[in-house]
């Protein structure tokens, strides 16, 4: 008897422990990856109990809470939300969370840790829970220009700025977007229908295009990545030249590679990689890239932040960069062609590592957190992601975009502003045939910098099926995604 009523109670003490154990898992070990998981419905419904923070952009808020008369107290609005909806995301008490209000919820919701103090004085107090609210590095005045540049021309695509010398994200643009306060009612039914509506829409306008999606062919523009390894490891220079034939038929392939134009690159026999540049030309990069090592140009584009893992804070897409398996392969990755693909931001980094200089800085879209009675609680400072090249190197590069901007018949030169030194690349990326054996509608880019002397704004253009056959081949890579990264940069420049 004695030795069963032994083996119950350790029975009983063992389920105890493990009890104890799983309690203690659920409660503090996963209790902030639980509450923040967006498919918890009960965080968001306890959200609506508290007067969530705001996000701010230049001291105005654009995601806010506003009291209701309903059981929910609050509800969450967006002005001007379409606008916005990239930077902000959405909090939805159907749909979860995105963008900024489910990377800083718990700031947002005054659950963070360093708002416990808080939550106890505040329980003591008898005050109302509130949470903190997040002031953003946008600049007003950018994202305006690139949201208004994108919509009056219907572009389906993204634009990102950057500050090369500190990371803080200036613009954030993702089109077709969509408005926010459509997700946010407190009729669960109008939310539902209202996410599938979204959700339906070919064109995906719940996707940020911005960091995240499918990713795009860099195209050309990925020839910076390509000239920052070819110059870093020796192998060129702006001077250093290349045959210049009008076509080239790739090692052990039946694949032509043409340049843009169907022509030479100039009127020389040789073209240098200056040249190249100004001009985007396809065969010279080619010839360099194959005369270096194979695994050289991801190398360098792993440095620029391609195969990494980023939150900004939201999470970004990693880019991708694969190493290619023969020479053939070599040609076409060095000009942003096969597996090679991108977001905007990262090409965004690119530009602004080498207008700083060859320090690429970590991107950052929150400069502050603030205490509902106005206390600072945190306050990101910039940070070093890497150096991918020399100041030496990130000179020479910078000196052929400017040439590429500044020469009239440089492909990037309807970026140049008046009375300031202006770095560009512009770049076009073919997506494959149809079945009708038909070009698919390019991608376009533009990518720069400015000032030269003094770099206060990087940017990223995308335009997706923008140019091709499907479109006469009119408004090329130099045309339209050029001056939407002008009208960016004239922003910031004018204040």
């Amino acid at each position: 008897m004695n030795k069963q009523l032994k083996f119950l109670s350790r029975t009983v003490f063992a389920m105890f422990i493990v009890l104890f154990f799983s309690v203690t898992m659920i409660q503090f070990v996963s209790a902030d990856e639980l509450r923040n998981n967006p498919l918890n419905q009960r965080t968001i419904k306890n959200g609506y109990k508290v007067e969530r923070g705001s996000i701010i952009i230049d001291g105005d808020p654009i995601a806010f809470s506003t009291p209701t008369n309903d059981s929910f107290k609050y509800l969450r609005s967006y002005d001007p939300g379409t606008m916005y909806a990239p930077v902000t995301g959405h909090y939805s008490r159907q749909q979860g969370m995105t963008g900024l209000e489910a990377a800083m919820n718990k700031e947002l919701s005054g659950n963070a840790d360093a708002q416990f103090f808080t939550r106890i004085q505040n329980t003591l107090n008898g005050v109302k829970p509130q949470g903190s609210s997040v002031d953003t590095t946008i600049n007003p005045k950018a994202q305006r220009a690139a949201y208004e540049a994108m919509q009056e021309f219907s572009f389906e695509g993204a634009v990102v700025a950057l500050e090369p010398g500190t990371g803080n994200i200036l613009a954030l643009v993702s089109t077709p977007t969509y408005d926010p306060n459509l997700l946010s009612s407190n009729d669960d039914s109008e939310i539902i229908a209202n996410y599938d509506a979204l959700n339906a829409d070919e064109l995906q306008p719940l996707v940020n295009r911005a960091i995240a999606g499918d990713l795009y062919a860099p195209g050309s523009v990925y020839k910076l990545v390509t000239a920052a390894a070819a110059i870093e490891s020796g192998a060129a220079k702006p001077s250093t030249e290349f045959s210049n034939p009008a076509s080239l038929t790739l090692p052990q392939s039946s694949h032509v590679m043409r340049n843009s134009d169907q022509q030479t690159c100039g009127s020389g026999a040789k073209a240098s990689l200056e040249t190249a540049i100004i001009y985007s030309c396809n065969i010279p990069f080619a010839e360099m890239a194959m005369d270096m090592d194979k695994d050289e140009v991801p190398k360098m584009a792993r440095a620029f932040g391609f195969d990494q893992e980023l939150a900004i804070p939201t999470e970004v897409t990693p880019s991708v960069a694969p190493a290619p398996l023969d020479q053939a392969q070599v040609a076409l990755s060095s000009i942003g062609q096969l597996d090679v693909r991108t977001t905007p931001l990262q090409v965004a980094m690119v530009s602004a590592a080498i207008a700083n200089g060859g320090k690429l800085m970590k991107p950052e879209l929150v400069d502050r957190v603030i205490a509902p009675d106005l206390r600072v609680e945190h306050e990101t400072k910039p940070e070093e992601m890497s150096q991918p090249i020399s100041p030496e190197t990130a000179k020479a590069i910078t000196g052929m975009m400017e040439k590429g901007v500044s020469d009239s018949t440089g492909f990037a030169h309807l970026s140049a502003i008046d009375g300031v030194r202006v770095a560009g690349k512009t770049g076009t990326a073919q997506n494959g045939i149809d079945t009708n054996g038909n070009d698919l509608p390019y991608t376009l880019w533009y990518t720069g910098f400015a000032p030269v002397d003094d770099p206060k704004v990087a940017v990223a253009v995308v335009i997706a099926n923008g140019g091709g056959a499907s479109f006469d081949y009119q408004g090329g890579s130099y045309e339209l995604p050029t001056a939407v990264g002008k009208r960016v940069m004239e922003a910031v420049l004018n204040g």
